[in-house]
């Protein structure tokens, strides 16, 4: 099983890349991980939210493949704990396909494209997070689901 995390955009500031390529390491240890960070859309402050939300879900759905499982990192998903997401992940990983695709979306979350094309959404809360930040609040979580499959002291109850 591989996994595929899709963003839009750079990140700014220099702690968040600092941590999201610690933990992109530490995740690579555990299986075949890939970050790949699509670029804000050409002439992104002229285009209104719906043109915006549009292009970004063209990049998006020309990255992913038909057998791609889509989840989108989205406030209306559900809202597992570590171990619920861990167990989650672990049952996708036994069932064997190829890889598991998540997406964290632009400023304005995802079109009704990419909603369509998406098996399932998750939840890292009910708060509001900057997009960038959720890329390093998603890495540690997928890391620490990882580490809970193996039964490794990094998480405590």
């Amino acid at each position: 099983m591989k996994i595929l995390l899709i963003t839009i955009g750079k990140t700014d500031e220099a702690y968040l890349e600092e941590g999201i390529a610690r933990y992109v390491k530490r995740i690579r240890f555990y299986l075949p991980f890939e970050l790949k960070t699509i670029p804000d859309p050409k002439n992104r402050k002229t285009l209104s939210i719906e043109q915006q939300k549009k292009a970004e879900a063209d990049l998006i759905l020309a990255t992913i493949n038909n057998s791609d499982e889509l989840v989108l990192l989205d406030e209306n998903g559900p809202n597992p704990d570590s171990r619920a997401f861990s167990g989650w992940l672990d049952k996708k990983i036994l069932a064997g396909g190829k890889r598991i695709v998540f997406a964290i979306g632009g400023p304005y979350g995802f079109s009704e494209e990419v909603y369509a094309r998406a098996q399932s959404k998750l939840s890292l809360s009910k708060m509001t997070f900057s997009h960038q930040m959720v890329r390093l609040i998603f890495l540690e979580q997928l890391y620490r689901a990882l580490t809970i499959s193996k039964g490794e002291p990094y998480h405590h109850d």
